[in-house]
């Protein structure tokens, strides 16, 4: 087996952990396990993982002058990625959470043209507005038509994870450029641990720490391993022998894979509204990867 089929297979392993992972992480909120619980739990398992590979693989100092952007991305790609995620996906389903988080190569292309002078086309701008008009769509749609108010937050919390995140992957690219991915992720999940701590520890204080048995213990190994860990692993296995254009489609899997484990298993309800939203972003999403006549950014 040649590594390019390989590399396909790494991928779509990643996308299938990333597909379950919006419903095994759901099961564990809000019961037995607080999503500020879970935040706390993953960083700080994740951070002492991360410097004991480090300490294996990959010993390099990092410069002070790097410090503060891996501070300011760890605070995006981190803390506020984490605290929303958990905080959000506890009030919505997985379906939209999935499906809100194929808006991230729109997200990503804003910012790196505002920061980094990426150059847009005019075929980009309008895969934007359609992207986003299908992303406040699906936010504004309910279970069964309804417009619940956890749902709607809930949304728009998911929506605040993904804009943080998406600004996170421009941010940090750099840095990642300069230093072994081991060594920026060590770094991004200590501080991560510091600056979630404030909104994460105190809740550890009512956990009952009886319930990390069974399906409970199984949920938060595939959420620190499998999540954080392994698909981390498989994308970058990936991205060494693929496209990260080709890479990058791979998050389709998402909302796929997240949709078919909600409607055989859960009975989750896929409406008009969340179909028309979907078609919406994965419309966006594919003119935004097209090229076309370039607009200059100043």
């Amino acid at each position: 087996m040649n590594e390019i089929i390989k590399a396909h297979i790494a991928l779509s392993i990643s996308g299938l952990i990333f597909g379950l992972n919006y419903w095994i992480a759901k099961g564990l909120m809000p019961e037995p396990l607080d999503p500020r619980q879970i935040v706390f739990i993953r960083v700080f398992i994740a951070a002492i993982l991360f410097w004991i590979i480090a300490w294996f693989i990959k010993r390099e100092p990092v410069k002070i002058r790097d410090l503060g952007l891996i501070v300011l991305s760890s605070m995006l790609g981190v803390s506020i990625n984490q605290l929303f995620f958990f905080e959000g996906l506890n009030l919505t389903t997985p379906v939209d959470a999935a499906i809100i988080h194929t808006t991230s190569p729109i997200l990503v292309l804003l910012f790196a043209t505002w920061i980094i002078k990426e150059k847009i086309t005019w075929t980009n701008v309008l895969g934007i507005i359609i992207g986003a008009s299908g992303a406040v769509l699906l936010i504004l749609s309910g279970l069964n038509g309804d417009f619940p108010e956890g749902n709607i937050r809930g949304n728009l919390f998911i929506l605040v994870n993904n804009t943080a995140y998406a600004l996170y992957l421009v941010l940090i690219k750099p840095v990642m450029q300069k230093y072994h991915p081991i060594t920026v992720m060590k770094w991004l999940f200590v501080f991560g641990l510091v600056s979630t701590a404030p909104f994460t520890l105190h809740s550890m204080k009512g956990l009952d720490y009886h319930v990390f048995s069974g399906y409970v213990l199984f949920a938060m190994i595939f959420v620190v391993l499998g999540t954080t860990m392994l698909a981390y692993l498989l994308t970058i296995y990936g991205l060494k022998f693929l496209k990260a254009s080709v890479t990058g489609y791979y998050i389709y899997l998402q909302p796929i894979i997240a949709a078919i484990i909600g409607l055989i298993w859960f009975g989750e309800i896929f409406t008009l509204g969340k179909g028309l939203a979907a078609i919406c972003i994965f419309a966006g999403v594919y003119l935004v990867n097209l090229k076309s006549t370039t607009i200059k950014v100043n």
